[in-house]
C-alpha cells in the first residue's frame, strides 16, 4: 500500500488550512482526519490493482521488483480479495462520512472519493500509456484531494488552491520523470511511456511550470480575501518559502538525483520539510489574523 506515498494525501488539509478565518467546529477537524486517513487507503488499495497489471514488467525492474507482488511475498489473489472487497468498503465510509448534525448534504465528497478511484483506475489500465496526459492525470489526482478535502468540511474552493495545486502537482510529476530517465542511464526502459521522454524536453517543462507555479501562488497572496471580504497582505510573507522550496527541489533533483521519489524527497530532506513547515505555520498565522 506504499505508506510513503500517504504524504500526497496531506493536500486534504488544504481547505482547512486556507479558510482559518472562519469558525471550525471540532467536528470539522475530526472528519478532515478521517478523509485523509480514507483516502491513503484508498490511494493504497489502487497501488494493489496497479502492481496487479504491471507485475511481469515490475519483476524486470531494478527497484521494483522488490515489491511484495513482484516479489512474489504477497500472493496476488489475496493482493485480489484485498482490492475487490476493501475499495467498495472505503468508498461507502465515503459517504458515511459526509454526514453530520443537520444530515445528509449532497454527494459532494463521495463524487470526489469515486472521481479519484476512476480516474486512479482509468491512468493504470489506460491513460499511463498515453504520453504528456500520464503526467496531466496525476497531477489531477492532486486536485481531486484538494477538493474532496474543502468538500469534506463544506467549505468553498478557491479557484486559486485549484490552480497552485494543478502546477506544483504538475512540477513534482515531470520532475519525477525526469528522476526516472536519470536513474535509468543507458539502460533499457522497463516502461514504455518512458521512451517518449527525453532530459532536454522534460527540463524546459519543469522550467515553465516552476515559473507558472511561483507566479500563481504570488498572485494568489496579492488578491487573496478572507470570508468577509477583507483583503490578507501579509500572505504574501509566505512567498519566499514557495519559492525556497521548488529551489531546493531542483537543486536535490539535479544535484543529488533524489528526483525519481517527491515523496520520500519531501519528507526525508530536512531542509526542505522544515521549509514546508515553516511555510504552513507562517499561512496559519496569517490566515488567522
Amino acid at each position: 500500500m506504499r505508506p510513503k506515498q500517504w504524504v500526497k494525501n496531506v493536500l486534504l488539509f488544504a481547505g482547512l488550512l486556507f479558510t482559518q478565518d472562519q469558525q471550525h467546529a471540532p467536528l470539522h477537524w475530526v472528519k478532515a482526519i478521517a478523509a485523509f486517513f480514507l483516502f491513503c487507503f484508498l490511494s493504497g488499495l489502487t497501488y494493489y490493482v496497479n502492481d496487479l497489471l504491471d507485475v511481469e514488467a515490475d519483476r524486470q525492474h531494478p527497484k521494483k521488483r522488490f515489491r511484495p507482488i513482484a516479489s512474489g511475498r504477497l500472493p496476488l489473489g489475496v493482493a485480489r480479495v484485498m482490492a475487490g472487497l476493501g475499495i467498495p468498503a472505503l468508498l461507502v465510509a465515503a459517504r458515511l462520512l459526509e454526514y453530520d448534525l443537520s444530515g445528509w448534504p449532497a454527494w459532494k465528497f463521495f463524487t470526489a472519493a469515486s472521481l479519484y478511484l476512476v480516474v486512479t483506475l482509468c491512468y493504470s489500465f489506460v491513460l499511463k500509456h498515453l504520453v504528456i496526459v500520464d503526467v496531466l492525470v496525476l497531477a489531477s489526482l492532486f486536485v481531486i484531494r484538494a477538493v474532496a478535502g474543502a468538500f469534506v468540511i463544506n467549505v468553498p474552493i478557491s479557484e486559486w488552491l485549484l490552480l497552485c495545486t494543478l502546477l506544483l502537482a504538475l512540477f513534482l510529476g515531470l520532475s519525477k520523470r525526469r528522476g526516472e530517465l536519470v536513474a535509468l542511464g543507458s539502460a533499457s526502459p522497463t516502461r514504455a511511456i518512458l521512451k517518449e521522454y527525453s532530459l532536454p524536453m522534460l527540463e524546459q517543462m519543469i522550467t515553465i511550470v516552476a515559473s507558472a507555479c511561483v507566479m500563481s501562488y504570488t498572485l494568489y497572496t496579492f488578491f487573496s480575501k478572507s470570508q468577509n471580504g477583507q483583503s490578507r497582505p501579509y500572505l504574501m510573507a509566505t512567498i519566499p518559502f514557495v519559492i525556497y522550496g521548488l529551489f531546493r527541489y531542483l537543486y536535490l533533483s539535479h544535484k543529488k538525483g533524489m528526483g525519481e521519489a517527491p515523496e520520500a524527497t519531501l519528507v526525508e530532506d530536512k531542509a526542505l520539510l522544515v521549509n514546508i513547515l515553516l511555510w504552513a505555520l507562517v499561512a496559519l498565522i496569517v490566515l488567522r489574523l
